[in-house]
C-alpha cells in the first residue's frame, strides 16, 4: 500500500511539474488570449446587455491572469532556487543534499526536513547548556 501511494505521489508530482511548465509558457498565454477573443466575439458580445458583456470580460481577464501569475511564479521560483543553490554551493560546511531540493519528491523533502529539525533541536540543546 505504501509503495502504491509513493508511486502515485511521484506520478502526481511529475504531472503537476508538466502542467505548471505548460501554464507558465508564453505560447500557452497567446493561445489562451486568442481563445478568449474567439469566445467573446463568437458569443455575440455586441448584442448582449452590458451586464453580460462585463461578466464575460471579467471572466476572460481572470482566465488570462492565471497564465500571467503562473509565468511570474515560475520565474520567481526559478531565480530563488538558483540563488539558494548558489549560497549552499559556496558555503563549504553546508550539506549539499539540499542543492536542487525543488526537484526532490515530497517524501524526500519531508525526510530532509526531519533531519534539519533534529539538527535544530541539537543546536538549541547546545545553546541551552552554555
Amino acid at each position: 500500500m505504501k509503495n502504491t501511494y509513493r508511486h502515485t505521489e511521484r506520478i502526481f508530482e511529475k504531472v503537476t511539474t508538466v502542467i505548471t511548465t505548460i501554464l507558465g509558457n508564453s505560447l500557452t498565454f497567446i493561445v489562451a488570449l486568442f481563445t478568449v477573443i474567439f469566445w467573446i466575439t463568437n458569443k455575440g458580445f455586441y448584442t448582449q446587455d452590458i451586464h453580460h458583456c462585463i461578466g464575460d470580460m471579467i471572466l476572460g481577464i481572470t482566465f488570462l491572469s492565471l497564465f500571467v501569475i503562473q509565468k511570474t511564479f515560475n520565474r520567481f521560483a526559478g531565480s530563488l532556487h538558483l540563488k539558494v543553490n548558489e549560497l549552499v554551493a559556496s558555503h563549504k560546511p553546508a550539506n549539499n543534499a539540499v542543492i536542487n531540493v525543488e526537484e526532490k519528491t515530497e517524501h524526500e523533502i519531508s525526510e530532509l526536513s526531519k533531519e534539519y529539525a533534529e539538527m535544530a533541536e541539537l543546536a538549541r540543546g547546545a545553546i541551552a547548556k552554555n
